[in-house]
């Protein structure tokens, strides 16, 4: 009984700082792995094994083949097929939402929704569709489509790593896709012809400034400008970009009339499309905030945009606090933070999980980190200058993909052994350096995966997973199995919008498991369950990376995700159990 109440409130601690953000994921696992392990609850074997586990193993390598995929731009050529010249928002949806959903079943979501949301961006400025329409669905898209193989998500890896430490006999590639297929298609459908309408439409329009969605950045006035208004000085007229206020020295005035008089040293502060920002800099009388990386003014430098990941250490920091400059290469032009208003100085700004940073950089700045998803988790050139010197190996690093792919499906070679020869021949080709490997290496997940089979351990041998168990299985017994699942599944799906996906997975899991063999039922459909549930995460935007992802660049704020998501949650747990039920019952 010592062990269950140790390990009951050392878990309770875990859910308690993961859902008040005490500390990062990974550390918070972490510090209930050693918690676990200093009470006794867990031996040294059991506290570390998962470290070695075929599961983290297999995402570490699937991190490497998706940062090649991604840097090499090999999905490129799939812009026709994304993209027509219809703007019927089902039409558009379901072109952009199906291959994206079937792209995801086998290349990891999060790089995916990297490498698309830039294209979805600068399809929605050119076609006028408004990308808060667009990447959402996007999002949810990617998170669905990752449960159709094994191969999706790590979540899915978790579970079938933890399941074979259980019965010896894990997940195969296919076995969740009589699950995932039709929850997918079920949730392509509900976007395209109704969750759409549910999204804010936020594209500009010519007679209404205000609602132009994007960008703030700043601009300072010289001498030349000094006591002309402001409607003078031509920033009245500014189509894609409107001034909200300016900075005289502790004071902001705020909004700005059109006959404000300007005075040497104001800040302007304005909303919109950051390009503005050089085109300001060319009329006499504007100067730079912020110093260019090219100190001698030489050179054009391209533009990138950059979202802050939650585990970055820039989370928390403002511009100046972490010397952005000198640490990461780049000058932070403009921020944008859903469609919140920001009125703080952007130097004096700190920073949130989810902004989307303008940055002007040297060109490589877009190859040097965007397969460093501890730090930025999208990274992606906003003005076209530089091609990737690793384009070339598109055609390499897709046929690596394929193989890999097919020798795992096939079962000619275990997913595991699959995915760290795709890593070795990425590497051995020169589709990604040896530094881009270690950088696409996403060390919080990795060290919380590892962690949480830890904790998953210790609440299987503490008996708490057993304890937890007996009302679902009374519950089973009297109503039947499927009944359990119901129960399994809710719990899943709500641990994993207070918490993380990987975590909710492994928390539950020992519980089902345990339920199934109290049961004396097939173990494989309530691991299924509780890995489709686990990442059904659409009512927050933490309850999935992509989410987050999508959040600033859409202009997203919480009640866009509980409006469009919840009903979402909701259809694809029914679909699932429903499919369930029908394959297994």
């Amino acid at each position: 009984m010592n062990s269950i109440l140790i390990t009951s409130a050392v878990v309770l601690l875990l859910v308690v700082a993961l859902v008040l953000e005490w500390a990062r994921p990974d550390l918070a696992v972490l510090g209930a792995l050693g918690l676990l392990l200093g009470a006794g609850i867990l031996d040294i074997e059991q506290a570390f094994a998962g470290f070695s586990s075929s599961a983290v193993v297999t995402v570490a390598s699937l991190y490497v083949v998706a940062a090649a995929v991604h840097q090499a731009d090999a999905l490129a050529g799939l812009d026709p097929l994304l993209f027509g010249r219809s703007t019927a928002l089902p039409r558009v949806l379901l072109r952009l939402l199906i291959p994206t959903a079937l792209l995801s079943a086998f290349v990891n979501n999060t790089p995916l929704v990297a490498m698309l949301v830039p294209r979805v961006q600068s399809w929605s400025r050119r076609s006028g569709v408004a990308a808060s329409k667009l990447l959402i669905p996007l999002s949810y898209a990617a998170v669905v489509g990752g449960t159709i193989t094994v191969l999706g998500t790590s979540t899915n890896l978790v579970v079938s790593g933890l399941l074979t430490e259980a019965t010896g006999a894990g997940l195969s590639l296919f076995t969740i896709t009589v699950v995932g297929l039709p929850s997918a298609l079920v949730a392509v459908a509900y976007l395209a012809f109704f969750g759409h309408r549910l999204l804010p439409d936020r594209s500009p329009t010519p007679d209404d400034a205000s609602q132009l969605e994007g960008y703030l950045f700043e601009v300072r006035v010289g001498d030349q400008l000094a006591g002309r208004t402001v409607e003078a000085a031509g920033l009245r007229a500014l189509e894609r970009a409107y001034l909200v206020h300016l900075h005289r020295g502790d004071h902001i005035v705020g909004p700005v009339a059109p006959t404000e008089l300007l005075q040497p040293g104001d800040v302007l502060a304005f909303s919109g499309d950051a390009t503005v920002l050089p085109e300001l800099l060319e009329r006499p009388g504007f100067e730079r905030v912020v110093e260019s990386v090219d100190r001698h003014g030489t050179e054009q430098l391209p533009l990138f945009e950059a979202v802050v990941a939650p585990s970055s250490s820039l989370v928390g920091r403002t511009l100046k606090e972490s010397d952005f400059r000198t640490h990461y290469g780049g000058a932070v032009l403009g921020i944008q933070r859903g469609d919140e208003a920001i009125t703080t100085r952007l130097g004096r700004l700190p920073l949130r999980a989810g902004d989307l940073l303008f940055v002007e950089a040297r060109p490589g700045f877009d190859q040097r980190w965007r397969v460093d998803r501890q730090t930025f988790q999208l990274v992606a050139a906003r003005m076209p200058g530089v091609e990737s010197p690793r384009r070339k190996k598109a055609a390499v690093a897709l046929a690596i993909f394929a193989v890999m792919v097919a020798t795992a499906a096939t079962g000619t070679l275990s997913l595991t052994t699959a995915a760290f020869l795709g890593a070795l021949a990425v590497v051995a080709t020169g589709c990604l350096s040896m530094e881009d490997a270690r950088r696409s290496l996403d060390l919080p997940v990795l060290l919380m995966i590892g962690g949480a089979f830890g904790i998953g351990v210790a609440v299987e041998v503490s008996g708490l997973a057993a304890l937890i168990a007996d009302p679902l299985v009374t519950t089973g017994l009297a109503l039947g199995p499927l009944a359990t699942l119901i129960a399994i599944y809710a719990i899943t799906n709500l641990l994993t919008e207070l918490l993380s996906n990987a975590a909710a997975a492994v928390l539950v899991l020992p519980i089902a498991l345990a339920s199934a063999a109290a049961l004396e039922a097939d173990p494989v459909p309530f691991a299924v369950v509780v890995a489709v549930a686990a990442s059904a995460g659409f009512a927050t935007p933490l309850g999935y990376q992509t989410n987050l992802m999508v959040m600033s660049p859409g202009g997203y704020r919480m009640v866009d995700y509980l409006r469009a998501g919840i009903p979402l949650n909701l259809i694809v747990g029914v679909v699932a159990l429903s499919t369930v039920a029908i394959v297994w019952f």
